[in-house]
């Protein structure tokens, strides 16, 4: 059967929608790439992309590159393993830039990729997928990336480079950058144009989620520009879905485990929704979190249902967090020392069953 056909067998034996063209290709392209078998591949494309942040890799960006095992850490096989079979469909991977290369547009270092190597097996190994985020804000060592300038061009070369080690996987999703900030509109949509066609140069075909600026809040979507910015963007691969965070205090930054009330989370969703509805596009959550209260709990449930309402146009999510190193982190749903269950997880769990 030629690869055509056997892409058109696939996507009508799942319920083949023509809206839906990007997403039943990068389904497609997964089972002929043979990263995981036919029911696997269906499992995870006719589900939400419901994901965990497991933190610490980040942690300690003032200290860079920092000592592994005492500035920063990488979530053990045994965390992976607890969130994969509470039901996670994966994990976001935060690591910082100026850790896995030392040096701009220099060699990726090998304990860094050690240890993210060891992750994608251990993650796509058991047909879940790895989000690589690079959680670095927009910056190299405060450098902030700017078209035209040095960090641009380090910028690209590390999505080359990632392109190539990964792009037999198509269970790795890479997460251009983590909260772009202090960069007009147009300028980081430029760079981002500029990494996806990297990317597609290589040959890659993954999922790649694109932020905006602004932090990417879905509230400001609009009135940060990055709607006007990104809507021209474009994907020789046809594959790729904006990435949004989204906290539920006061002013929104995930700072205060405090929640406004129990509809902000779906309120704030509602302008994104329906500009993605509008433009034929999609969206993953890639962070989002609150305390545990009763207000807050309500909150994320809500926020939860809309995207779930409105799966044409999101297509996933990831909390945030979880890691061996957030002590009483307000917002984490790590495993407790106590045996006792984080009150946001039995939220989690309701829509981690919805997606079975």
């Amino acid at each position: 059967m030629s690869p055509d056909l056997r892409v058109l067998v696939v996507a009508r034996s799942v319920g083949f929608r023509p809206a839906a063209s990007a997403f039943w290709a990068a389904l497609a392209w997964s089972i002929l790439a043979g990263a995981a078998n036919f029911s696997a591949a269906v499992a995870h494309a006719a589900a939400p992309l419901a994901t965990v942040n497991l933190a610490g890799a980040e942690f300690t960006g003032d200290e860079l590159p920092g000592v592994l095992g005492r500035d920063y850490i990488y979530p053990s096989t045994e965390e992976i393993d607890y969130f994969l079979g509470k039901g996670f469909a994966g994990v976001r991977l935060p690591f910082r830039w100026e850790r896995l290369q030392r040096e701009p547009s220099g060699k990726l270092h090998k304990t860094e990729l050690r240890e993210i190597d060891r992750i994608v097996n251990t993650v796509t190994g058991a047909g879940g997928t790895l989000i690589l985020d690079v959680h670095n804000y927009g910056r190299y060592r405060g450098e902030r990336v700017l078209p035209g300038t040095p960090t641009e061009q380090a910028f690209l070369d590390l999505w080359r480079k990632l392109s190539r080690r990964y792009q037999d996987n198509a269970l790795v999703v890479f997460g251009l950058m983590n909260e772009p900030h202090g960069i007009p509109a147009a300028d980081w949509a430029a760079s981002a144009q500029k990494a996806l066609w990297a990317i597609r140069e290589e040959g890659a075909q993954n999922l790649v989620l694109v932020p905006g600026t602004a932090w990417s809040g879905a509230h400001s979507w609009k009135g940060s520009g990055n709607a006007d910015a990104l809507k021209v963007l474009k994907d020789p691969a046809n594959n790729f879905a904006f990435e949004v965070h989204q906290y539920l205090d006061g002013d929104y930054s995930g700072t205060d485990p405090s929640c406004q009330s129990p509809g902000v989370g779906a309120a704030a969703l509602e302008g994104m929704t329906a500009w993605l509805q509008e433009t034929g596009t999609r969206a993953f959550l890639g962070e989002f979190g609150a305390g545990g209260s009763a207000i807050c709990l309500r909150a994320l449930g809500q926020m939860l249902e809309h995207m779930h309402v409105n799966a044409d146009a999101w297509m996933g999510w990831s909390y945030w967090a979880a890691g061996a190193w957030w002590g009483d982190y307000p917002f984490s749903i790590h495993p407790r020392r106590d045996g006792e269950t984080a009150p946001q997880m039995r939220i989690l769990e309701k829509f981690l069953n919805a997606a079975e």
